[in-house]
């Protein structure tokens, strides 16, 4: 459990870079006091259980922590589970509330959560730019191509050292680090990198849940590789190094502002989290999920503390209105 009072929280970088080895936080029973904290004098109590996203988790996180500064009667326990991990072991067989996630639901995953009776409530909380890392050594390329990722990524390439993917790089090992299969970000740089009609994914990579040692990974290597969420490479970097990716026009970097304005292409993405529809029947749940959906726009925690692109108002009134017919109907 972490206990934080609002005027001392805990910065985004070292929550980042201590729940990256946990990678769950139990917020339960924690209480904060802050000048804009109302108390627990609301009524309202409960608790919330959240998996999925290692993504959407250090964002949750944030929410959670306000959340809870003006409701502490409210237990909220967030777990990173990576998006597919959270759907298949914890959401669609009913066990969480919310489940984040880094790409939209697969049909297959709506078919297990209908048979246990879950309706899953799609909200977009903000848009990522998902970056590719190298070392800092790694003097000789700060740009990469499409097609090179396709092929360092591809299982039909699997390239074994640098100079196999492009003559001018070093003849040295690959050394890859990058999210396991239960990653929405995985699927997602399969779908944009690789094609999801393609040779898929390869497998001779050092895969984990915890985006923490991706960078620890590419940190220790001259001649490393790893792809992960914008925030997590914000937070680090001075530890590693962002590759600008041309997608055929250029050289575009990852930044808020490039994929905010539609130009870091093709790995800015949508963020979700997923609200069980049954839930909502409980007040607790809604008022988190509203609040969530009330400060997805705001610029100082979704983008200066957390690192990602908050929504823009029309997205925010779309999610919203989308999250009140299903509290109406969940309530009536």
């Amino acid at each position: 459990m972490t206990k934080q009072s609002t005027s001392g929280r805990v910065s985004r970088r070292t929550f980042l870079a201590s729940a990256g080895t946990v990678g769950a936080v139990g917020l339960a029973g924690c209480t904060q006091s802050g000048s804009d904290g109302n108390g627990s004098g609301d009524g309202l109590s409960g608790t919330i259980d959240i998996a999925g996203s290692s993504t959407v988790f250090p964002l949750a996180t944030a929410m959670a922590e306000r959340f809870q500064t003006d409701h502490s009667g409210v237990n909220i326990n967030i777990q990173s589970t990576g998006s597919g991990g959270g759907f298949a072991n914890h959401f669609c067989p009913g066990r969480t509330d919310f489940n984040n996630a880094s790409r939209p639901i697969q049909p297959e995953e709506e078919q297990a959560c209908s048979e246990n009776d879950v309706t899953p409530v799609e909200l977009t909380v903000a848009t990522d730019a998902l970056t590719v890392v190298v070392n800092n050594d790694a003097d000789w390329l700060d740009c990469i191509t499409v097609e090179e990722l396709r092929q360092i990524w591809s299982a039909e390439e699997s390239p074994s050292t640098w100079s196999d993917v492009n003559s001018d790089w070093p003849d040295e090992p690959l050394e890859l680090y990058g999210p396991t299969d239960a990653s929405g970000t995985y699927d997602y740089f399969i779908e944009a990198i690789i094609g999801e009609e393609g040779p898929g994914h390869r497998q001779d990579y050092s895969a984990t849940e915890q985006d923490r040692t991706i960078i620890q990974g590419v940190d220790g290597s001259q001649y490393a590789m790893g792809y992960l969420g914008f925030a997590y490479y914000s937070q680090n970097q001075d530890r590693v190094k962002a590759l600008g990716v041309d997608d055929g026009d250029g050289c575009v970097e990852p930044s808020l502002e490039t994929a905010r304005a539609g130009e870091y292409t093709p790995l800015s993405r949508p963020l979700f989290t997923y609200v069980k529809q049954s839930s909502l029947a409980e007040e607790h749940v809604a008022e988190f999920a509203r609040y969530w959906l009330e400060n997805a726009t705001s610029q100082d925690i979704v983008a200066n503390e957390v690192g990602y692109v908050p929504l823009s108002d029309s997205d925010q009134q779309e999610a919203m209105d989308a999250l009140e017919a299903a509290i109406e109907e969940a309530q009536g």
